[in-house]
């Protein structure tokens, strides 16, 4: 008799079945469409932080050059701040950074595919704007 119920417990499998296997690979493979896009939205915000950082460079030097001199007028060119504009785009991810003539708009353009912009406009009242023209926004960058 006991050699009866030896037999009939080495005959009960042990381990997983291929079902719950396949449930385990399935469920992997949603979480894994689901991480995906977020990781590469996350890495592409964090390689744009790098214009954003170029933009604040220039803008800090700005922000000087207006308290200083009294006005954005004096201070709407790369030569009036005193800075290298190309200094200031050195970035791996940063294609150029630029300051438009009488309004002093600094916008940093990025190297991602949709050579995305980050647009800052000073105000006379010495607040800085993100201008809805920056299309990082429309791209969810910043």
């Amino acid at each position: 008799m006991k050699t009866l119920n030896k037999i009939n417990n080495v005959n009960k499998a042990k381990g997983f079945t291929l079902i719950e296997l396949m449930i385990v690979v399935a469920i992997i493979g949603i979480l894994a469409a689901v991480a995906l896009p977020a990781y590469q939205t996350y890495t592409e915000k964090s390689r744009f932080s790098e214009v954003v950082l170029a933009v604040g460079s220039v803008k800090s030097a700005m922000d000087v050059c207006i308290q200083v001199n009294g006005g954005i007028a004096n201070c709407d060119t790369a030569a009036k701040i005193g800075v290298d504009l190309s200094d200031a785009a050195r970035g791996n991810e940063v294609a150029s950074v630029a300051i438009k003539a009488t309004t002093g708009d600094i916008t940093g353009t990025g190297n991602d595919a949709d050579s995305s912009t980050y647009i800052m406009q000073p105000q006379a009242d010495g607040t800085w704007d993100r201008l809805t023209t920056s299309t990082c926004i429309a791209n969810g960058l910043c």
